[in-house]
């Protein structure tokens, strides 16, 4: 299908582009990588006014070590850079995750900040954001930066925190603690690639557990409930029955309630089995 008529800006720069969105006009898009936005204006399903391209922005792109020990990830880094960075794949969830995003020309062209700012309640990103504890960095032309943690920034199936004036410019990723380690397992529709269900875990050390599911839910969660059973001492293959505690659980026809919550227990046990393995 064609998309709906809409107006066309290319940003020259951050600045640029802040200053475009200054009105917090709701029919105004930022367009990143376009994987997910433009099927969707494809099929009329989104129908922005004005799309403001990000495309030329290169001070959104790229990856730096941070003073922490972590990493700083501009918003239009492609999932291909991420690919090809040995200093992201130490993080273990996301390495498992970014090849099973999209196919090859999805990962060359989308972005980890288009993707997260998509807010698709599949995923496969959001999972391990969640786990990892990722910091998401908005600005606005007003009021400047806003630091964000991942565990706040999902608020329903393609709604954020963003307000209608932030573009999400940096994604960070906090230093890893001694002898923590995460995995990322999931079961993917066939067809697509989406996550029917997919656990990403963080365990090892003196921290606590830390849990994010995707494609289960209405939005990408933390389990706090089987965080909270793990540390009160209950083994994982036991707390992983309560994954999918208190959430809306999605049904469609790729997979009722029944099976998502099902198999999203067996991710949850197949993504500690891969954690306890790197542990060693």
């Amino acid at each position: 299908m064609i998309p709906a008529s809409f107006d066309y800006t290319r940003a020259a720069s951050l600045d640029d582009a802040l200053e475009l969105m200054a009105g917090a006009d709701p029919s105004i898009r930022v367009l990143a990588g376009g994987q997910s936005l433009i099927p969707l204006m494809k099929l009329r399903l989104a129908r922005p006014e004005r799309l403001v391209d990000l495309g030329r922005v290169a001070e959104l792109r790229g990856i730096c070590d941070r003073d922490d020990g972590g990493l700083a990830i501009g918003a239009l880094t492609t999932w291909a850079a991420l690919l090809d960075d040995p200093r992201v794949l130490r993080y273990g969830a996301l390495a498992d995750a970014l090849p099973v995003i999209g196919d090859v020309q999805v990962r060359n062209r989308g972005t980890i900040g288009g993707s997260l700012a998509h807010a698709d309640p599949a995923s496969d990103i959001a999972a391990p954001a969640l786990a990892l504890e990722m910091e998401l960095v908005a600005r606005s032309a007003a009021r400047g930066p806003r630091v964000i943690p991942a565990s706040e920034f999902f608020l329903g199936p393609f709604a954020t925190a963003l307000q209608p004036d932030e573009i999400l410019v940096e994604v960070r990723l906090p230093p890893i603690a001694a002898g923590r380690v995460s995995a990322y397992r999931a079961l993917p529709q066939p067809a697509s690639g989406y996550p029917i269900a997919g656990v990403a875990v963080v365990l090892g050390g003196v921290n606590r557990s830390v849990i994010g599911v995707t494609g289960v839910g209405e939005q990408p969660y933390r389990a706090v409930e089987t965080e909270q059973a793990v540390a009160d001492g209950a083994p994982f293959a036991d707390a992983a029955v309560s994954i999918a505690a208190g959430q809306r659980i999605a049904s469609d026809i790729h997979a009722d309630r029944d099976y998502r919550a099902a198999m999203a227990v067996v991710m949850t046990r197949r993504a500690v089995e891969a954690a306890v393995v790197r542990l060693g």
